[in-house]
């Protein structure tokens, strides 16, 4: 039973993480490198010889398309002439597979996207692809801290099953990794080269000096990554309790700005109370003083006295002897009008 393993360097997960973080949209696009298929039989005498078959799928780089649903239709159809321009250079064996970045999104193949992944199959001929699937969301609320989930999936007889994946980075590999395996060469020329050369490129132990470096250089960069990390987590912290702090502010705020509404509510009855005081006050300086009154102005500019109060004034300035005349012709007046009736009778 073959046990299928993919493995990512870490150089190759980061440019896919660079280029997910700086587009606007999801990403996907082809996976190039090489597949290794080795077989190991255990043979003992207690039981019969027993096979088993490491699938391995290495992954070297990753080319990206240049618009989102161009490799593909709408219905999982592979487009033959766009994914010859994306290979460009590139061989048709070296691809792998495909992959695809979706955000906020579950850990699992769309019904799409396994379509896409038989017809690819037939396309390209490969029965052996793999899928790699990378979700990346926001972890705390300010979005500086993102988590990456990936997964590989592959298909056997149209059954997607999930595959482990490993990261190779260079500080988790082994020592032996690095050793400098000697030619299997006894010649003269080829042992004074070594002994001329070998001082500059290998340490006492048989270890490449780089290696020593890189790997302090590693650790320097993870000592610094984790203070960076704890200065980022802090801040973090310090920002959520002063949202905290803001958002218990803007409810006392709110509460108290109703609570003063309601009290203003309750104190106005609703209708402005006239003031009488007032009111009456006016309306007697209205009635002592003519300047508040209308009056009607002559050619020549001046008020036209009033009517009535031309008879009072008169009656009040007329001497005595001209109401005497008054009386005396009003008591004259029917006298004469009986002598006229008399003599016309």
């Amino acid at each position: 039973m073959a046990e299928p393993t993919v493995r990512l360097p870490g150089i190759v997960l980061a440019s896919l993480m660079f280029q997910h973080v700086n587009s606007d949209s999801d990403v996907e696009g082809l996976i190039l490198g090489e597949s290794r298929f080795d077989e190991q039989v255990t043979i003992s005498d207690s039981q019969a010889d027993h096979i088993h078959i490491e699938e391995t799928y290495n992954v070297q780089k990753h080319i990206a398309c240049h618009r989102l649903n161009t490799l593909y239709s709408s219905d999982g159809q592979v487009n033959a002439e766009e994914l010859h321009k994306l290979l460009a250079e590139n061989k048709q064996e070296s691809v792998i597979g495909w992959y695809r970045q979706r955000r906020n999104s579950e850990q699992q193949m769309t019904f799409r996207e396994k379509l896409v992944h038989e017809n690819l199959k037939s396309a390209l001929s490969n029965p052996h692809m793999i899928f790699v699937l990378l979700t990346p969301t926001k972890t705390t609320p300010p979005g500086s801290t993102h988590r990456m989930e990936y997964s590989a999936f592959i298909s056997r007889s149209r059954h997607f099953m999930n595959v482990p994946v490993l990261i190779t980075n260079l500080g988790l590999l082994e020592q032996l990794s690095y050793w400098k395996v000697s030619a299997p060469c006894s010649a003269t020329g080829y042992s004074l080269t070594m002994k001329k050369h070998g001082s500059k490129f290998f340490c006492s132990s048989g270890l490449l000096k780089e290696v020593n470096e890189v790997n302090k250089m590693n650790d320097s960069l993870q000592v610094e990554l984790q203070k960076t990390c704890r200065d980022v987590e802090e801040s973090e912290r310090l920002v959520e309790m002063l949202q905290m702090e803001v958002s218990a502010l803007r409810t006392k705020l709110r509460e108290r700005q109703q609570s003063e509404s309601g009290k203003e509510s309750a104190a106005d009855p609703g209708e402005p109370r006239k003031n009488r005081l007032l009111q009456e006050a006016v309306r007697a300086l209205l009635a002592s003083s003519p300047l508040f009154h209308t009056q009607t102005l002559t050619l020549q500019g001046l008020p036209v006295p009033d009517h009535t109060d031309d008879i009072s004034t008169t009656a009040r300035e007329a001497p005595p002897s001209a109401t005497n005349c008054r009386k005396r012709l009003r008591e004259m007046l029917p006298e004469k009008e009986r002598k006229r009736r008399r003599s016309k009778s």
